[in-house]
C-alpha cells in the first residue's frame, strides 16, 4: 500500500485530499501545525486510521520524523492570503518558502518517489490578454495611479483596450504581491529538487478554491468565505473595485481528486499544472449568486471602488495540460454547487472578520 505524508493535512484544502487518498486505498500521515487563524472555527476530523503529526513545517526532526516509510509527498503546508501577506512578509516566507526547504532536505535520501506542491494562479499576476487583433500580451501590468483614477482594467503599451483570456502555463510568471512570490518559489524548490535528486515532481497551480469547509472565519481564505461570512451575519459582500474583475473558481472536490490524478499519472511529472474550472465569473455575480443560494438576494453587494495592493484584475484558467497530463476534468460547477455550500455555512456559522481585514489593510496604506 502506498503511503503518502500531506503536509498541511488539516486544513480545508489537505482534509478533502486525504478523504480522496483514503477512498483509493492510500495509507496516509499528516503534518499540520493546526495554525488558530485557519482552525479557530473547524473541527478537525480525520479517519482514525489517518496518523497526524501536530508540528510546524519548520521543524526539521518533526518534519524528518514524518517521512519515514513515505513514498509520496502532498506539500500543502502554507501561508495564504494575499493581502495578508502585504504585512506579515516574514510570517508568510518563514512558513511558505523555509518550510519547503526544511521538507526537501529531509527528503534527501529517502525513498520518496513522488512530491506533489500546492502552487498558486496569484503567480501569473495579471492574467493572459489580447489585443483587439488577436495578438497576446503576457505582461499586463496594473499602476497604483490608474487604479486610484478609477481606470480598473489594463491597457496595451499604447493605452489599448485589451480583453482577457483563459491564462495557461506558457504565460510568464509577474509576482504581484508577497504571497505570489512565496509561492512561485515553493513551486520552483520542489522542481529544482526533483530534477537534481531524481524525484518526480508535480506543481498544481490552483485556482480559486471554493466548498464546504473553508475556515470562514479568516477572512484571508478566500472570495467565497468571506462573502458566506458577510451574508451569514446579515451584512451585504464587501466587493473590492467595481465587482467586474474576473476569476475562475474550482470545488474543492476536483481540486482533491486532481492531487490523487497529480501522484498516478506519469506524464505529470516535471510540469507546472492549472488547475480550475475552465470558466470564468465576474466577483459582483458571485456574490450575487451566494446571496440567493442562501435566501438573501435582498443582500446586494456593496461595491468598494477601492482596489488592495496587490490584486489582479483577471485571471482564469486554461485547463488544457490538466486534461492531457492528468486526464483531469471538473465535475462541479459555480452555479450548479452553491446550495449545497450555502446549506453547510447555515449548519456552522461563521464570524465576519471583513471589517477587521479592510482596517488592517487601509491602516498601512494598502487599499488604493
Amino acid at each position: 500500500m502506498t503511503k503518502v505524508l500531506v503536509t498541511g493535512g488539516c486544513g480545508f484544502i489537505g482534509r478533502h485530499v486525504v478523504e480522496e487518498l483514503l477512498s483509493r486505498n492510500y495509507s496516509v500521515r499528516v503534518l499540520d501545525v493546526l495554525n488558530e487563524q485557519v482552525h479557530a472555527d473547524a473541527q478537525v476530523t480525520l479517519p482514525s486510521d489517518v496518523d497526524v503529526r501536530r508540528a510546524d513545517i519548520r521543524d526539521a526532526d518533526a518534519v524528518k520524523g514524518a517521512l519515514t516509510d513515505v513514498d509520496c509527498v502532498v506539500h500543502l503546508a502554507a501561508e495564504v492570503g494575499v493581502g495578508q501577506s502585504m504585512y506579515e512578509i516574514a510570517r508568510y516566507v518563514g512558513v511558505n518558502d523555509f518550510g519547503t526547504a526544511v521538507l526537501l532536505e529531509a527528503i534527501i535520501g529517502m525513498p520518496i518517489r513522488r512530491i506533489v506542491v500546492a502552487s498558486s494562479m496569484s503567480v501569473y499576476g495579471e492574467g493572459l490578454y489580447e489585443t483587439i487583433t488577436g495578438e497576446r500580451c503576457s505582461h499586463v501590468r496594473r499602476f497604483p495611479a490608474a487604479i486610484r483614477a478609477g481606470s480598473w482594467n489594463p491597457t496595451g503599451p499604447d493605452g489599448e483596450r485589451l480583453r482577457p483570456v483563459p491564462t495557461d502555463e506558457q504565460k510568464p510568471v509577474d509576482l504581484a504581491s508577497i504571497y505570489a512570490l512565496t509561492k512561485f518559489a515553493q513551486e520552483r524548490q520542489v522542481l529544482i529538487f526533483g530534477e537534481a535528486y531524481g524525484v518526480e515532481t508535480v506543481a498544481l497551480r490552483l485556482f480559486n478554491v471554493y466548498g464546504a469547509g473553508q475556515a470562514l472565519s479568516n477572512p484571508y481564505t478566500g472570495v467565497l468565505a468571506n462573502f458566506a461570512s458577510r451574508l451569514a451575519n446579515g451584512q451585504a459582500p464587501m466587493v473590492f473595485e467595481d465587482g467586474r474583475q474576473r476569476r475562475d473558481f474550482v470545488h474543492i472536490r476536483d481540486v482533491a481528486r486532481a492531487f490523487r490524478l497529480a501522484l498516478e499519472q506519469a506524464p505529470a511529472a516535471g510540469h507546472v499544472i492549472n488547475i480550475g474550472s475552465g470558466r470564468a465569473y465576474t466577483i459582483a455575480d458571485v456574490a450575487l449568486l451566494l446571496a440567493d443560494a442562501m435566501g438573501l438576494p435582498e443582500l446586494e453587494p456593496e461595491i468598494m471602488n477601492k482596489a488592495r495592493s496587490g490584486d489582479i484584475r483577471n485571471c482564469f484558467a486554461d485547463i488544457t495540460a490538466a486534461r492531457d497530463l492528468l486526464g483531469f476534468e471538473p465535475a462541479h460547477q459555480l452555479e450548479n454547487s452553491l446550495t449545497d455550500f450555502a446549506q453547510w455555512v447555515g449548519s456552522v456559522g461563521a464570524i465576519d472578520r471583513g471589517p477587521e481585514m479592510k482596517r488592517h489593510l487601509e491602516a498601512r496604506g494598502l487599499v488604493l
